[in-house]
């Protein structure tokens, strides 16, 4: 994962350079084990350091998970407030939106498996709470793109904007989702552009 494009790039999340080491070996260990293989343990034989060291710089594996999550709800956030200063159309803000994600998404594969399994961190509370965190932020951000869309005559009044955002949404998740299932064959973003713009025709006014 290309840390600097989460967060220094957009000056979301200052880091050391150890806790960035050790935040793109953890997602380099999840790529090729899974999350379950994510352990202090695997993370010293990675790096090549002791496991006191990591815990210098991370309590737990949780804390490790929740900085990761916390670059993607700065991003969120960040995204939220583009699109606010944004003067262009519903569709084309959306477009936007969707086309940063999916090429987070491209770039590392593995970021999947902790985005959009929220299953996996039910027994962690602080986690589940962070991912509800970044889905809400995402779907306030599409409701009121689409509700202004509304109120401008660019988008659909005769489906409820709420519903649109939850049409919008969830069929990114389900194609970013079966990309994952499929270990990632085809081209996400080619077919992350077709369904922008067949978006774009749904919503469309």
């Amino acid at each position: 994962m290309n840390i600097n494009y989460l967060c220094h790039r957009n000056k979301i999340i200052m880091q050391t350079e150890r806790q960035t080491q050790i935040i793109e070996a953890s997602i380099e260990i999840i790529s090729h084990k899974g999350i379950q293989g994510l352990t202090i343990k695997n993370l010293s034989k990675k790096i090549g350091i002791s496991e006191p060291a990591i815990y210098r710089h991370f309590d737990s594996k949780t804390e490790i998970l929740l900085t990761l999550l916390n670059s993607f709800k700065e991003m969120a956030t960040f995204l939220g407030g583009l699109m606010k200063e944004n003067g262009g159309s519903a569709a084309d803000k959306i477009g936007f939106m969707f086309t940063r994600i999916i090429a987070i998404f491209t770039e590392t594969p593995s970021l999947i498996s902790v985005i959009f399994s929220e299953e996996i961190f039910k027994n962690e509370e602080i986690l589940k709470s962070k991912i509800v965190e970044i889905m809400d932020l995402n779907e306030h951000t599409i409701e009121q793109i689409i509700q202004k869309g509304q109120n401008d005559g660019e988008v659909r009044t005769d489906i409820n904007y709420k519903d649109l955002a939850l049409i919008v949404m969830g069929t990114l998740r389900f194609r970013v989702k079966r990309w994952d299932l499929k270990d990632y064959q085809g081209d996400l973003i080619k077919d992350g552009n077709d369904l922008i713009n067949s978006l774009k025709i749904i919503i469309t006014n």
